[in-house]
């Protein structure tokens, strides 16, 4: 057991040039290289981070200029509409404007054709009555007149 101990004790003595070398290599691999690459791992970072909140930023902006723009639409579809309402109600003002105008001039007209019927009316009854009266006259003088021939013989 004792040859045990002595050989662990020399590989422990051999071992420390070793340990030596690999603390000294450490060290210069922390400080020249560690320190280094932490510091451009953190500038990769922050630029990586920057140039993702710009463009969450460019996005925000493209959103709010989108929403702008539909509201701009929507609002010209409005304006639209409204226009052609308009132009709709104006095209039946005119066209029931049209349609009341039509309407008087046929109200005029047919008191005029019946003005002129009554006035055909009261100048055939005229007529009428005046052709009765003669042909009333004679037929009694036909029907007299054979009477009073027979009356006198």
């Amino acid at each position: 057991m004792q040859g045990i101990l002595r050989q662990i004790g020399e590989l422990l003595v051999s071992s420390i040039p070793t340990i030596i070398g690999l603390l000294i290599v450490w060290a210069g691999y922390y400080f020249l290289v560690h320190r280094k690459l932490q510091q451009v791992l953190k500038q990769r970072h922050a630029l990586t981070q920057g140039a993702v909140e710009q463009a969450q930023k460019e996005i925000a902006q493209a959103e709010a200029r989108t929403a702008e723009y539909e509201q701009r639409v929507r609002e010209a579809r409005a304006q639209i509409y409204k226009t052609q309402q308009a132009y709709r109600q104006h095209v039946m003002d005119e066209r029931n404007a049209a349609l009341a105008e039509a309407r008087k001039q046929a109200g005029e007209t047919v008191k005029k054709a019946r003005t002129a019927l009554e006035a055909d009316m009261a100048a055939a009854k005229a007529t009428l009555e005046q052709q009765a009266s003669a042909l009333a006259d004679k037929v009694i003088e036909m029907v007299l007149k054979p009477a009073a021939a027979a009356g006198g013989r």
